[in-house]
């Protein structure tokens, strides 16, 4: 379907400048956007492109509602608008209502008529299934496991026996939520496992990423709050708890029982060792490796600066007599201090 951009402030709001009768089917970048797309400015850098853009109208902030003639949205936060208008233009398909033949529901697994159960799907005893979920192909929801409502699980995620997920979550395909935590103790020679009997509790409106794992507590559980968005193949550990609206970002790794707090930003592949404390509103740059607690709200980055292959070798080598270093310049000034005192 096209909207006018009249008709899109009047579902979304925002100011419009220029002919509110332009019709939009799409967004797009300001690169790429023909006639029926409108592109948007979240990025200064971007700013020259406003000059060429094909775009049939523009999603632009106050500071730049004069930098173009084009028909135009003007809004506080056009990244925020562009998210909330890409929504908009592309709804959810529809899914069909029931169970669908061929998925198995176990007979003491209570599923809401408004649910949507694929083919092929596996709903195991007493497990519960709320209002408006959609549990697409091949997924597998374990005994006693809770879904509250409007939780759509894409084609082969996994649910482990007793977990319980909130309102409103999205959980891409190949995720796992709930397997064992890694808990083995060294017994004459062997390792023995150690029974994960915690559960993974998950708040409302959390993403989870394709082949994202979450492993289940040792004995509490693992807690995920509200509003957290997990990337691509992240590793959470046993007995992790990550704060609310906190962001990570692929391949990250925590060990077990981290505790992340509210609102941090985690960049990719970055490494946070076990049992360590994350204070609210930590940024980590992504590749870095997090060995102690950080007690302090602030951004933090633990990553050494790329450099030639050679010149790397070079810096390795004194990187490794660092130690000696430092006590000959300890050793050097005490000598100093001595001879300052005997001069005196």
């Amino acid at each position: 379907m096209a909207y006018t951009l009249a008709e899109i402030a009047a579902q979304l709001g925002g100011r419009v400048l220029g002919d509110g009768s332009v019709r939009i089917q799409q967004v797009a970048t300001l690169e790429k956007a023909q006639a029926q797309h409108i592109g948007f400015l979240a990025n200064r850098k971007y700013q020259s492109q406003l000059a060429t853009t094909q775009a049939g109208a523009l999603i632009l902030g106050e500071a730049d509602a004069d930098a173009s003639d084009k028909p135009r949205i003007i809004t506080e936060d056009p990244y925020v608008y562009f998210a909330r208008l890409s929504a908009f233009l592309n709804p959810e398909p529809q899914y069909p209502v029931g169970v669908q033949p061929g998925a198995y529901v176990a007979a003491s697994a209570t599923v809401h008529p408004s649910a949507s159960i694929a083919a092929t799907a596996v709903v195991e005893e007493g497990a519960v299934i709320g209002a408006h979920c959609v549990i697409e192909a091949g997924c597998f929801i374990g005994a006693q496991a809770v879904l509250g409502e409007h939780v759509h699980l894409y084609p082969r995620v996994v649910v482990y026996h007793h977990c319980v997920l909130g309102n409103r979550l999205i959980v891409h395909s190949g995720a796992v939520i709930g397997s064992d935590g890694f808990g083995i103790a060294m017994e004459e020679g062997r390792w023995r496992k150690i029974p994960q009997i915690g559960r993974v509790v998950i708040g409302d409106d959390v993403e989870i990423g394709a082949n994202t794992t979450i492993d289940r507590g040792a004995l509490d559980d693992t807690v995920i709050e509200e509003g957290v968005k997990l990337d691509n193949q992240i590793q959470i550990a046993h007995n992790v708890r990550v704060g609310a609206h906190t962001a990570i970002a692929g391949c990250v790794g925590i060990a077990g029982s981290a505790v992340i707090g509210k609102y941090c930003r985690i960049g990719g592949s970055a490494g946070i060792l076990g049992h360590l404390q994350i204070a609210d509103h930590v940024e980590i740059a992504a590749f870095s490796l997090i060995g102690k607690s950080i007690r302090q709200a602030g951004s933090y980055a633990a990553i050494y600066p790329f450099s030639t292959s050679e010149e790397w070798r070079k810096n390795a080598v004194h990187l490794r007599h660092l130690d000696t270093l430092a006590q000959k310049v300890k050793q050097l000034e005490k000598e100093l201090k001595s001879l300052q005192g005997t001069q005196a």
